[in-house]
């Protein structure tokens, strides 16, 4: 055991000798494996932190949450999308129905959108601003946390107040840090008493996050907006009770919403029940296409990193071969030449594998600072860039050192290498 480590030891050895005596020619041999090891584990950390962004806002909606909307969220080939845009949208006299007819749901509310609005302050403004009109239940199917004031009572919902709950991104940018509940702020042609501030939640990949979002009751809203409009995306959500299944809660929608609609028995529904599992399912495909891609990117850039690695090799092998010669004479084994040779092949391609993560590392760093994108290089793709480098490192290195192990030894102390 000792004799393998000390081979392994004296391999490490010799190949951290070739890169100090030959820098110009191991940089270029490295450069490969570098960018390649870059390239598919930048791809690898980028997917990871989508798909966990994504994931997040997914699972904001509830695993239990089922929303009826015009349109259905799977896309594909063979999308009938003529077919759906002849729905007639949700409204908020269905979800009253729905209220008094389905049993297995804890809470219902119909949400409308109006996006691209201007916020007004006194003197500040902020623009682009989505303000969202919510039925009362709106808090039990929507976690959040709020940093200051409450929200909505029943009766004020029920009264169409004119209030509202404000993203942290709007208090911060229109009241400066300082108190926002109590005060008037003036959008879509009325004046809001700001009674709530939603805490800080960070960006959003699937544009649910509330730091730029102005929440109002529904009964104010339909005095001044068109409900009915598609353009507001009207929806309603529902949760089910404990213990009850989307299966379940689904099927008693779609019984409850036909017979609202007074569809015939064999007519399609003209509506669409849907759920975060469909958003999941097509998230999963989607980055698993582009992680295909990034293995292909970069792996084109490690077969070239490869081809280096085996030309250092080859001219490792013909420098050293009157001492391989001289090892062999002394009773030198051929597996001990090749682990020797494999060894510094592996070696070589794992430095440049962790110079590659390391310029993920600091890619991924700067990346988070700049464009306040949680992005994180994660254990497993660094232990992924590892042994990537370490089976590119056997398999460049396994033609030269099989070379090195079947010379023979009196020509190879006769060579001038």
């Amino acid at each position: 055991m000792l004799i393998y480590l000390k081979l392994v030891r004296e391999s490490i050895f010799f190949a951290f000798h070739a890169l100090s005596v030959n820098k110009l020619r191991t940089f270029l041999s490295l450069l490969g494996i570098t960018i390649g090891i870059f390239t598919i584990i930048l791809v690898f950390t980028v997917v990871d932190s989508l798909e966990k962004n994504v994931r997040a806002s997914v699972e904001s909606l509830g695993e239990n949450v089922v929303i009826i909307e015009k349109w259905p969220w799977t896309f594909g080939p063979g999308y009938p999308w003529w077919k759906y845009w002849q729905r007639p949208v949700t409204t908020y006299k269905e979800m009253e129905e729905l209220q008094h007819r389905i049993y297995s749901s804890e809470a219902m509310t119909f949400e409308a959108y109006i996006n691209g609005k201007t916020i007004k302050y006194g003197n500040y403004s902020v623009e682009n601003i989505s303000i969202s009109a919510v039925s009362h239940e709106f808090d039990k199917l929507k976690f959040f946390e709020l940093s200051e004031g409450r929200y909505f009572t029943e009766q004020e919902s029920a009264g169409g107040r004119p209030i509202a709950i404000i993203g942290s991104e709007i208090a911060k940018n229109l009241f400066n840090g300082n108190e926002a509940t109590g005060k008037k702020i003036f959008t879509i042609g009325r004046n809001f008493t700001v009674i709530g501030v939603f805490a800080k939640e960070g960006s959003s990949i699937m544009g649910s996050s509330l730091d730029e979002m102005v929440v109002i009751p529904v009964n104010f809203a339909r005095n001044i907006m068109n409900l009915k409009s598609e353009r507001l995306q009207p929806n309603i959500q529902v949760k089910g009770l404990p213990g009850v299944t989307n299966a379940e809660l689904m099927e008693e929608l779609r019984s409850a919403l036909r017979a609202i609609r007074r569809q015939r028995p064999f007519e399609e529904d003209n509506f669409a029940l849907n759920e975060s599992k469909l958003l999941t399912n097509q998230i999963s495909s989607l980055f698993d296409v582009v992680g295909l891609a990034g293995w292909i990117i970069g792996g084109f850039s490690i077969l070239v990193g490869g081809f280096g690695i085996a030309n250092i090799m080859f001219v490792s092998v013909k420098e050293r071969t009157s001492q391989i010669g001289i090892q062999k004479s002394l009773g030198a084994k051929k597996y001990f030449i090749l682990v020797q040779f494999l060894s510094e092949a592996v070696t070589l391609c794992i430095v440049g594998g962790c110079i590659g993560l390391l310029m993920v590392f600091f890619t991924a760093m700067a990346a988070s600072n700049i464009l306040d994108f949680d992005m994180q290089l994660s254990l497993s793709n660094v232990i992924t860039g590892i042994l990537i480098s370490a089976v590119i490192g056997v398999i460049s290195g396994f033609i030269p050192a099989y070379t090195a192990s079947n010379l023979d030894p009196v020509e190879a102390i006769r060579s001038n290498g």
